[in-house]
């Protein structure tokens, strides 16, 4: 396997109920959705979405950069 670059996880706390989508657009499918206080990890910040890894539901996808706790 080659990877030009590896993005360690940074946790986060989700601050407010997010959906987290299957892409990036804003009509994308909903995988589920993510309650305030779980974790999320973000593997990359771009146009206002944070595309990684909510731990509880261990699934993959993008949630709103806004819908994270700032405060961590």
């Amino acid at each position: 396997m080659f990877a030009p670059h590896y993005a360690a996880p940074m946790p986060r706390r989700v601050a407010v109920e997010a959906a987290l989508l299957a892409s990036a657009e804003d009509d994308a499918a909903v995988l589920t959705m993510i309650r305030p206080g779980e974790i999320f990890e973000v593997l990359d910040l771009a146009g206002g979405k944070a595309w990684g890894i909510a731990v509880a539901q261990n699934l993959v996808g993008y949630i709103d950069a806004e819908a994270l706790d700032a405060a961590q």
